[in-house]
């Protein structure tokens, strides 16, 4: 300080402000990727749980489509949307079933144990760090894809996959139902 009262700084206090300056910054950054490491595997397996919520939701949707075409009789068909936004809906027609799979953070139910939810059986396995999800809705009808029995497999896509569900007719006594793409 001089004789007027002012205040000086020496570049020794100069240098003292900038290095609290990057401390403190670094604190900050070291303490906002704390947060981030924590809340960012639960966002993602709230979303993951959204997710499976929506595909029990849409092979419901799926189930209650089939048994309307089958009660409309050989000839009838409709069209329905399906989102898929993570995982793997596949149409197994060899076996007469509809299963969607997807790897996740997120333990839906207890590894190993098969759970019934209506008309679907959800199973969840412990793979490799993840958990595989897997929803299964096996049918009495003669399932096929596109006329074929023959397995196939709908990947995620940002758009509704629109899927044809027609009823063939019987064959040996047995409805059979025709999954297409549309």
């Amino acid at each position: 300080m001089n004789e007027k009262g002012v205040i000086f700084f020496s570049k020794k206090h100069k240098g003292q402000v900038w290095v609290e300056t990057v401390i403190y910054t670094l604190i900050a950054l070291v303490m906002i990727g704390a947060v981030l490491a924590f809340a960012v595997p639960k966002v993602q397996e709230i979303q993951d749980k959204a997710i499976i919520e929506q595909s029990i939701n849409s092979i419901n949707d799926i189930n209650n489509v089939i048994l309307s075409v089958v009660q409309g009789g050989a000839g009838n068909k409709r069209i329905i949307e399906a989102n898929i936004k993570k995982g793997l809906l596949k149409i197994d027609s060899a076996n007469n079933k509809i299963d969607f799979e997807m790897e996740t953070s997120y333990v839906y139910s207890e590894p190993g144990r098969t759970i019934n939810l209506g008309d679907i059986e959800a199973i969840t396995e412990k793979v490799s760090g993840a958990y595989k999800v897997t929803l299964k809705a096996s049918y009495n009808y003669n399932i096929t894809y596109g006329g074929k029995d023959e397995e196939k497999t709908i990947e995620q896509s940002p758009t509704p996959y629109k899927i044809i569900i027609e009823n063939k007719g019987d064959v040996s006594g047995n409805t059979w139902i025709d999954i297409n793409l549309g």
